[in-house]
């Protein structure tokens, strides 16, 4: 695999990053670079982790992996999505929530990149890639693209408030319905 094929991978799997990342900074008033950095941190770190955990666990767990990552993805992103939705739609009027905290941080960046472990098992299986390449260019692009997405959420969050939270919880939901049933075959 090149240098161009390695990228598109990378932007492939750090769309969900992204999409997490616009939702965080919905929910924030004024991004700034240290929200940036620190959702870029953790989607980019665990989007290059997980790729390089795949790859050496390799085909041996194929199987076993294929069967569960979807569903897994899609409860996490579910119930962060539905959380959301819920608080957008409540009366009680509560600050805005950016909460970079590690349990927070954790789940959502496990959430979106399980996939990039089935992908790291597939490159192991594809044979001739320089993984240690591959994951530093999705761990890039990812950090660069969920920055990216903190801030473009913030400006869109600070003008439309709930409905933009509501959106950002849509969104996620949306998401892990997509992952589940490019799994099952329906897409």
């Amino acid at each position: 695999m090149g240098f161009w094929e390695l990228l598109l991978l990378g932007v492939g799997l750090s769309m969900d990053a992204f999409a997490v990342s616009v939702c965080k900074g919905l929910a924030m008033k004024g991004a700034g670079w240290k929200a940036q950095i620190t959702c870029g941190a953790w989607f980019g770190g665990f989007q290059a982790l997980m790729p390089l955990a795949g790859y050496f666990l390799g085909s041996l767990f194929a199987q076993a992996i294929a069967a569960f990552d979807h569903w897994v993805a899609f409860g996490l992103l579910a119930l962060i999505g539905g959380n959301m939705l819920r608080e957008a739609l409540s009366q009680e009027e509560e600050a805005a929530d950016g909460d970079l905290s590690f349990g927070t941080m954790l789940v959502m960046a496990v959430a979106t990149s399980i996939d990039a472990l089935a992908v790291g098992i597939s490159l192991a299986m594809a044979g001739e890639v320089n993984i240690f390449l591959a994951v530093a260019i999705i761990g890039a692009t990812t950090f660069c693209l969920s920055a990216l997405g903190v801030k473009v959420g913030a400006i869109f969050g600070s003008r439309y408030e709930k409905k933009a939270e509501a959106a950002g919880g849509i969104i996620l939901i949306l998401l892990g319905v997509k992952i589940l049933l490019e799994h099952l075959g329906v897409l």
